[in-house]
């Protein structure tokens, strides 16, 4: 009786044993098969890109960097040196940034505002606001620069309309920097309407009725709760957009002038009409690493919030 009572309990002994030892074993290899999983998911795309975009950068870095000398190869920073050297070169890359930056400044000044009206309001009117911000969307922007050139020309229904109301001396924006402007920030309103609408929504109503019940005002709600939440939507919009606005073409060629041009312009004719590949690679890398480092700083803010999130959570 005792050996059968011994030999069972001997047995219950080694069946915890092998359980244990085989849950942990068990865990281990569903943990193994969900990441590889997600790597195996992950892996077109992330090729696509290496393939497609990070190749080609680095190919075309190599080759701005390399000049050939009898026929060896070596390095130099000639090409650089030829586009800083020239005027017309620092003015298109100046012009560029002087275009990028009032852009911003303007989408922010229009777009900020409806963010606000949106996240705060509701019924019918703010319906309508919603679907107005949201139709720039849906116009592909070789429509949008035909119907400014309509709109904002010479003779067009902007100057018709001020005739017929007695105002005369319009000067049209057309084919100058305020022209571009305009057209940007008509395609910009979309998503960065969405974006800083998005990022209110972490503005809860509860917090905004304790701050009223301590006695806050709208002005101190504003700079010390709305204002540091929006902070990296608001980061987030800034960098997308300075990436779109920086590399555009189509609007800057359609409605800007002849000189300065933004360097996406600058490029395209630098390739196809003055037949100088090389000189527009150099432009292009040079494009390239201004707008990767924004790609950084839209990077790492997004990292940032993702790791305070899974920290709250």
């Amino acid at each position: 009786m005792f050996r059968r009572l011994f030999s069972n309990s001997l047995s219950q002994v080694k069946t915890r044993r092998m359980t244990t030892t085989q849950a942990p074993t068990a865990s281990f290899s569903r943990k193994w098969r969900g990441a590889a999983l997600a790597y195996l998911l992950v892996a077109p795309p992330l090729l696509l890109m290496v393939l497609l975009i990070f190749i080609p950068a680095l190919q075309s870095i190599a080759r701005t960097l390399t000049i050939s000398v009898d026929g060896v190869p070596g390095f130099s920073l000639s090409r650089y040196t030829a586009f800083f050297s020239d005027p017309i070169s620092v003015n298109n890359l100046i012009f560029t940034f002087q275009v990028t930056l009032l852009t911003l400044a303007a989408i922010f000044v229009v777009c900020f505002p409806l963010a606000l009206y949106l996240r705060f309001s509701s019924g019918r009117i703010a319906s309508i606001v919603q679907i107005l911000a949201l139709f720039p969307l849906f116009v592909p922007g070789i429509i949008l620069c035909y119907a400014l050139i309509r709109f904002l020309g010479t003779r067009g229904t902007l100057d018709t309309v001020l005739s017929l109301i007695g105002i005369t001396g319009y000067r049209t924006p057309y084919l100058k920097p305020d022209a571009i402007i305009i057209g940007l920030v008509w395609e910009a309103i979309p998503f960065t309407v969405l974006v800083l609408t998005a990022g209110l929504r972490q503005v809860s109503d509860s917090l905004i009725e304790s701050a009223r019940d301590v006695g806050a005002d709208d002005w101190t709600i504003f700079r010390r709760i709305i204002l540091p939440l929006i902070a990296r939507p608001a980061l987030i919009a800034f960098s997308l957009n300075f990436l779109g606005i920086f590399g555009s073409y189509t609007i800057p060629y359609l409605l800007g002038p002849a000189a300065p041009q933004m360097m996406g312009v600058f490029m395209q004719q630098t390739f196809g009409q003055y037949r100088r590949p090389d000189e527009a690679e150099t432009q292009a890398v040079i494009t390239f690493i201004i707008c990767a480092f924004i790609g950084f700083l839209y990077v790492r803010t997004v990292a940032r919030q993702r790791i305070t999130h899974e920290k709250d959570e």
